[in-house]
């Protein structure tokens, strides 16, 4: 693919995370709040996830590598 950088890709999902976090909560009360914030909550796992993972690209083949592992047990 050519132009495609996957550390451009990562660096956007890291970017969606951060917005997530900065999101504003809509003027809802009860369960559509709780829907809300359990779907934001969500959101920015898997735009974390994505963005902290280390990627690379071999012959057309884009792999992003993500370590689930706590910190303190990472090589």
């Amino acid at each position: 693919m050519a132009g495609f950088e996957p550390q451009d890709m990562l660096a956007r999902f890291a970017e969606r995370a951060a917005s997530v976090k900065r999101r504003a909560l809509p003027p809802v009360a009860g369960a559509e709040r709780q829907r809300f914030v359990e779907q934001a909550q969500l959101d920015f796992q898997d735009f974390a996830m994505i963005g902290d993972a280390e990627a690379s690209l071999e012959d057309g083949i884009l792999t992003l590598r993500v370590d689930l592992r706590p910190p303190d047990q990472r090589t």
